[in-house]
């Protein structure tokens, strides 16, 4: 089994002490490591340093804290990206709480690109890729998809390069009622927006080429749902016509 120092090392990474270093950083490419650890379950989003690392239970100072806080700068302030690897730890001490430190048992040598998010608690990651979509529709400049694989239906194959595509070309908000998460939740709601497909891949038949600008488009999980309420799903336009029409229906003492 790989080590933890062999993993980060063939990925051009380094660090001030490879004993108790948390974070990591290649400045030849441009990018910070984070572990996150995997306590019992797999999470939208991951912690990756909390503010009361900075000190141990016991009022040691943790040495890794100040270089993970350097790492977060280079990421916030100087455009460096963000990759996160999975971590198990043993058992934590339950007389110095679930924050307390933990010694890795194992890692999972796998990178994957995240987004960096800031809470009030600490820093936080989410996968750079997570299309946040629970609704079973929805790019190689060429953008295919709709390769069906067996699970207990057919599922059908997505690139994240379209909807990255779509949402850099619409915005990361809804197209039908208009509603950002970033601004309504900050950090936590950045860049979480469902991206729908207007033709349903099961109608495609097969694999096929996807402009991320005319095929798809982004709307919240609400509007993403009332969509797909009719059997032949409605347009974006439809669904605006029928929230208009609710508008001019409310009673203003309602409101």
């Amino acid at each position: 089994m790989v080590s933890r120092r062999e993993f980060i090392e063939q990925h051009g990474a380094t660090c001030s002490n490879w004993n108790w270093s948390w974070s990591f950083v290649n400045h030849e490419k441009r990018f910070v490591i984070f572990g996150i650890w995997q306590d019992g379950h797999a999470e939208k989003v991951g912690l990756i340093l909390h503010k009361h690392w900075e000190t141990s239970p016991k009022g040691r100072k943790n040495n890794g804290y100040g270089q993970a806080i350097e790492h977060i700068r280079l990421i916030e302030q100087e455009g460096y990206g963000l990759k996160t690897f999975p971590m198990v730890g043993a058992a934590r001490n339950p007389d110095e709480g679930e924050l307390s430190a933990s010694q890795i048992t194992y890692i999972t040598p796998e990178l994957t690109d995240a987004r960096l998010i800031v809470l009030p608690d600490g820093w936080y990651a989410s996968h750079a890729d997570d299309d946040f979509e629970t609704i079973p529709e929805a790019v190689d400049e060429e953008f295919w998809e709709g390769e069906s694989f067996k699970v207990v239906v057919n599922g059908y194959e997505r690139n994240p390069d379209a909807r990255r595509k779509c949402i850099e070309h619409f915005g990361a908000h809804c197209q039908a009622c208009r509603v950002d998460f970033g601004k309504t939740y900050g950090p936590l709601g950045q860049g979480y927006i469902h991206v729908h497909h207007i033709k349903p891949i099961h109608e495609c038949g097969g694999a096929y080429q996807v402009d991320p600008a005319t095929d798809l488009i982004p709307v919240c999980a609400n509007c993403h749902a009332m969509i797909h309420r009719r059997a032949i799903p409605l347009t974006v336009q439809e669904l605006r016509a029928i929230m208009q029409s609710q508008l001019t229906t409310i009673d203003p003492h309602e409101l």
